[in-house]
Parts: C-alpha cells; structure tokens; sequence
C-alpha cells in the first residue's frame, strides 16, 4: 500500500506533467504565453475556442480536484 507522501508525490507528478503539457499546446497557438496566462485564458480567444486546448486543462482541473479532495480525507482520516 502506498503511503500518504507517496500518493501525493505521484499526485503532483501528474499535475505538473499536465500543466506543462497545456503550457505546450498553448504556447504552439501563441509562444509568448506565460504559465499565468493560462490562469485566465478566456483572455486569449484562440485558447478559449481550442477543444484540445480545453480537454487538457479539463483533465488538469480534475488532478487538482483530485488532489485537494484526497488531502482533505486523509487529513481527516489523520485526526
């Protein structure tokens, strides 16, 4: 079974893997976009219209959900 610090460092592995994957398809529409541009990228129209674009930072937001509602639990589970 894995530990608490084990699941988490897979959890985050996967999230950064992620954020640099939406980073890349973002910067080959528009290179100059900065990792905080993808904050709000419903500034960038060519971003915000782009269904690839959209899946990727879906499954980004589903890890970080994931992340934060398994922290909570075993949080939780530790008190």
């Amino acid at each position: 079974m894995l530990t608490r610090e084990e699941i988490l460092t897979l959890l985050d592995e996967m999230i950064e893997h992620q954020h640099r994957k939406v980073l890349d398809i973002a910067r080959k529409m528009n290179p100059h976009l900065t990792p905080e541009d993808l904050r709000n990228f419903d500034d960038f129209p060519d971003l915000r219209d782009n269904p690839r674009f959209n899946f990727e930072d879906g499954i980004l937001a589903g890890y970080l959900s994931a992340r934060t509602a398994l922290l909570a639990e075993l949080n939780q589970k530790s008190t």
